[in-house]
């Protein structure tokens, strides 16, 4: 049972948040960053805020993939980065609209296959 537990723990779980500047200035460029976004949202990402998107992972071997992934399709210019952390720190984020006080986004259910 306590490796169940672990399995589930929220030191375990992971977040992959992806920053990116893109320039989008010409034709070139604006294709390359939509390729860059549509990937990003194939692989399983939402969009947090513009040019920031996240992926919910349940391990850092999985976060590690996804990483990978990330990595693989990285546009010629402009600027990418990528931050793994704990559900634990995701959950500690603070986010406010409009000055108003906001919850973290629920990570979606997904189903895994081994």
């Amino acid at each position: 049972m306590k490796n169940e537990l672990d399995r589930f723990s929220e030191y375990r779980i992971m977040w992959v948040l992806v920053f990116f500047d893109l320039p989008t200035e010409t034709k070139k460029e604006r294709k390359a960053y939509a390729d860059f976004r549509k990937k990003l949202i194939h692989d399983g990402f939402t969009m947090f805020q513009f040019s920031i998107y996240i992926r919910h992972c349940p391990s850092r071997e999985n976060a590690d993939v996804h990483i990978k992934r990330v990595k693989l399709s990285l546009p010629s210019l402009g600027k990418v980065g990528i931050l793994c952390i704990t559900d634990k720190q995701f959950g500690m984020m603070e986010i406010f609209s409009a000055s108003k006080p906001m919850t973290p986004p629920t990570p979606i259910q997904q189903l895994e296959l081994f």
